[in-house]
């Protein structure tokens, strides 16, 4: 059996159909690594990597005909005596030349040479890739790729990391202007070898890993289980410099934060090469190969991949840990670069030099390992992936959370995490330009301070379709208890698409939750490693380490109050200038939009740095633009011309009263949130008491309300939170939700623009038509009330269910079960049906 010919479908997923998306493509896997900390190549090293590979086969899984595996690979550094004598000496000396190794691409060799000459370069040789097919199950067989490598040199003498970093530019527009082609490595360095296949496959498929001349001093190892999604020959690990076992739960909110910085990159490494490597992440991956993308960049930029590594997969570092200054003070600067890459990770990484391993913040992959006396290194998901005699072992433990190790093979020696952080957190004065360059608010948070109702109140709460329940069943459990309130699962209420009464806009959506194997994780045991710090002033390229990049309003909490705001606004410095928009329209929603968009567009451009998108003052021909429409389409402006980074979003709204609220307009992109009449509410609520105590109490319930929202999806920091839309519509249509909100899934179409303005209306028209002592409506939404929210369960319905099991009455039971199974109104999706 050969392996079969080009094919688009070897590398490509299937197309989005039925259940599958590629959105969707996680792993969950074992990893390892093994390495001679003395740098001496060896086979031997080769054969201990194939060895800790078989031994994590059962972190793998396997295909439907028991031979296909989800993907197993391991990197090396490039055995330069081994490929030297496979080209007859054509080779230049180590360092001189990259190797490619290439998956497809047969018949695009000439455009190839072509793309290789145009950055100065020029193709030494070809090489076909020994392969012994037999070893494939027949799934893999079917799609496996030609697999060749190329050896590519400078024309202008580029040699170490000059020429990595130009193999790096050539790979990138490979990828980009090539059909059906990919590069597992493309590198001066290292040279991976992987593919769709079990862990005991490997070594027989690949021919040149038996040879004795094929030697490395690390070998970085990788079995994948692709988590309930499609297997792919180019999604399994190791990727250019890195392997993951894990998920990455913050990747939506990553994916949108890389393609914003975009436009603000910039690097002296790079100069103009920069722009043939965007756009960086080739969104169909899984989420490994996106943090592999972002690694390679920042790497390629000047930095250290372990420095790299400790930006991407921070430690938690609060107030509550006992680190160095020194290092809380590098997490305080790059905090304010870049968000965490988070989620339950153990990751191995190299640089081709030395190389690594990490946990993230939370600690919930294990990651065990030895040294030996001999100087062997080993680390993997378990123990028991080598043989090692015991009285050779001189040190052996795990990674705990947030710990990072280094296996420096050039000094010989291995770094643990406090030597590390320290080393690198002394690199620059990291310290002092976080305290340096924030910038200080006076007042802001310094107490909560109540707000007070005004004598439009209940006139504004009609206006925002607030009803008697929001009130005594939302926010009074909030203000008495500082918790969000608890009920039972499941509701009967009607869908918001099929309700006949006037909808906010937050009802369309819902929360996504982690996967089975991709728990969340809990807000209260696990409080240490959550935050709800973030930021406002983010400098969009996080290529340049420029004392002055850090910028930055500190914001301790999102939520404002109206003390916050009023510090806010008259903030005294010539480096932030806060400015003011209406979210309100006459006539047509639409136009509304592109009028408040292209008013922040200008505002921005001519030097706003905060921008408060406010419904405080609407006049009375005027309707409130939904606060969640409003913050998408400014960030979706915003982001289009490149100037979304470092501007805040700052919500103040009448609608917000939910914590479900707060996360919709968070994870849409809003920095902060201003929710002046739920605080003017509860400020009410307690006019016979503590008013400021009760806005503490409501705000602290938000807070907490917050942190359950973000660990559903297994997210530890508000700043990975934001922008990541871990959300799904219910009930919008596709031109709506590609318009203002793409990349939510919406498996049901449904209301679009003008639909969303006429409940608008209806809502603002009945409220302005009643008199002003007139009582809220009752609402209806979480307890069955007459004139309230249609529900399936229904006081008639629970009688008739009553009777019939009291009575044994069947007849009493059809009449409970036709109520339930066929409504008099859809109130389900199945009751369209």
């Amino acid at each position: 059996m050969e392996p079969r010919q080009h094919s688009v479908s070897s590398l490509a997923f299937p197309k989005d159909e039925g259940l599958y998306h590629f959105s969707n493509e996680h792993d969950a896997c074992g990893v390892g690594l093994v390495a001679n900390l003395n740098g001496n190549a060896s086979h031997e090293i080769v054969i201990q990597g194939l060895t800790i590979l078989r031994h994590l086969l059962h972190r793998g899984a396997a295909g439907s005909d028991a031979l296909s595996g989800d993907g197993a690979g391991l990197l090396f550094v490039i055995p330069h005596d081994f490929f030297k004598r496979e080209l007859n000496g054509k080779l230049p000396s180590a360092g001189e030349y990259a190797l490619g190794m290439m998956f497809n691409g047969v018949g695009e060799e000439t455009l190839l040479e072509g793309i290789v000459k145009e950055e100065k370069c020029h193709v030494i040789a070809w090489r076909e890739v020994p392969l012994d097919a037999t070893q494939l199950g027949e799934m893999a067989h079917r799609s496996c790729p030609v697999i060749r490598q190329i050896f590519v040199a400078s024309d202008e003498g580029l040699i170490g990391d000059a020429l990595e970093r130009k193999a790096f530019v050539i790979r990138r527009r490979l990828e980009r202007e090539l059909i059906d082609v990919y590069f597992p490595s493309f590198s001066t360095k290292t040279v991976v070898y992987k593919g769709l296949m079990l862990a005991t496959q490997i070594e027989a498929f690949y021919c040149d890993l038996s040879d004795d001349l094929f030697m490395s001093p690390m070998a970085l190892v990788h079995q994948r289980y692709s988590t309930n999604t499609f297997p792919t020959w180019r999604l399994a690990h190791p990727f250019r410099c890195l392997a993951h076992n894990g998920e990455i739960n913050t990747i939506r909110g990553n994916l949108n934060h890389a393609r914003m910085r975009e436009p603000s990159l910039a690097s002296e490494c790079f100069g103009d090469d920069l722009q043939k490597v965007l756009p960086l992440i080739d969104e169909t991956q899984n989420d490994s190969a996106c943090l592999d993308n972002m690694a390679e960049l920042l790497m390629h930029s000047g930095r250290w991949l372990p420095h790299v590594m400790m930006m991407l997969i921070p430690q938690a570092w609060g107030a509550n840990y006992h680190i160095t200054k020194d290092i809380r003070g590098f997490f305080d600067y790059h905090s304010t670069l870049v968000e965490p890459w988070d989620g339950p990770a153990a990751v191995t990484f190299t640089d081709g030099v030395g190389c690594g391993a990490m946990l993230d913040r939370n600690g919930l992959r294990p990651a065990r390992y030895s040294l030996t006396n001999e100087g062997l290194f080993v680390l993997a998901s378990e123990t028991g992936v080598l043989d090692l005699k015991p009285e050779a072992i001189i040190r052996q433990g795990r990674l705990k959370p947030g710990e990072i190790l280094w296996c420096d093979l050039k000094a010989h020696r291995l770094i643990l995490d406090s030597e590390l952080k320290n080393t690198i957190a002394r690199q620059a004065p990291y310290r002092r330009w976080s305290i340096e360059n924030k910038i200080p608010v006076a007042g802001m948070f310094d107490s909560v301070s109540a707000e007070h109702p005004t004598d439009e109140l209940r006139e504004r709460q009609r206006l925002f379709g607030w009803s008697q329940e929001d009130i005594e069943l939302i926010v009074r459990p909030m203000v008495d208890t500082g918790h969000e309130p608890v009920g039972s699962m499941g509701n009967d209420a009607a869908l918001a698409v099929l309700s006949p009464r006037p909808q906010l806009l937050f009802n369309y959506f819902k929360q996504r939750f982690a996967q089975v194997t991709n728990p969340p994780i809990d807000p209260i045991r696990e409080e240490l490693v959550m935050s709800l710090t973030t930021y406002i002033g983010n400098n969009g390229n996080i290529l340049s380490e420029e004392s002055h990049r850090a910028s930055v309003i500190r914001l301790a909490r999102p939520i404002l109050t109206a003390s916050d705001m009023a510090h806010l606004m008259v903030l005294e410095t010539p480096k932030v200038r806060v400015d003011s928009l209406s979210i309100a329209w006459r006539g047509d929603l639409e136009d509304g939009l592109r009028e408040l968009e292209q008013k922040a567009l200008s505002l921005v451009k001519n030097g706003t740095d905060v921008l408060v998108l406010s419904d405080k003052q609407i006049a009375s021909d005027e309707y409130p633009i939904p606060s969640l429409l409003a913050v998408a389409a400014v960030n979706r402006v915003l982001t289009a011309a490149g100037l979304r980074p470092p501007i805040g979003i700052v919500v103040e709204s009448g609608e917000v009263r939910e914590v479900m609220h707060y996360a919709l307009l968070l994870g849409y992109g809003a920095t902060a949130i201003h929710p002046y009449l739920a605080l003017e509410t509860v400020s009410e609520l307690a006019k016979d008491g503590d008013a400021a105590k009760a806005t503490e109490n409501y705000i602290t319930a938000v807070d907490k309300g917050l942190l359950k929202c973000m660990s559903k999806m297994g997210i530890a920091t508000l700043r990975s939170y934001r922008s990541a839309q871990m959300f799904e519509a219910i009930g919008i249509g596709q031109a709506l939700i590609h318009q203002y909100f793409p990349g939510t899934p919406s498996a049901v179409s449904g209301i679009g623009i003008s639909e969303m303005a006429a409940e608008v209306r209806a809502r603002v028209d009945e409220a302005r038509g009643k008199a002003t002592d007139c009582p809220l409506p009752v609402g209806g939404n979480y307890r069955w009330r007459a004139n309230g929210e249609t529900h399936l369960v229904t006081p008639i319905s629970v009688c008739a269910l009553h009777r019939a099991v009291r009575e044994n009455d069947a007849t009493q039971y059809q009449s409970f079960a036709k109520s339930v199974n066929e409504p008099s109104v859809p109130i389900r999706l199945r009751d369209l049906l």
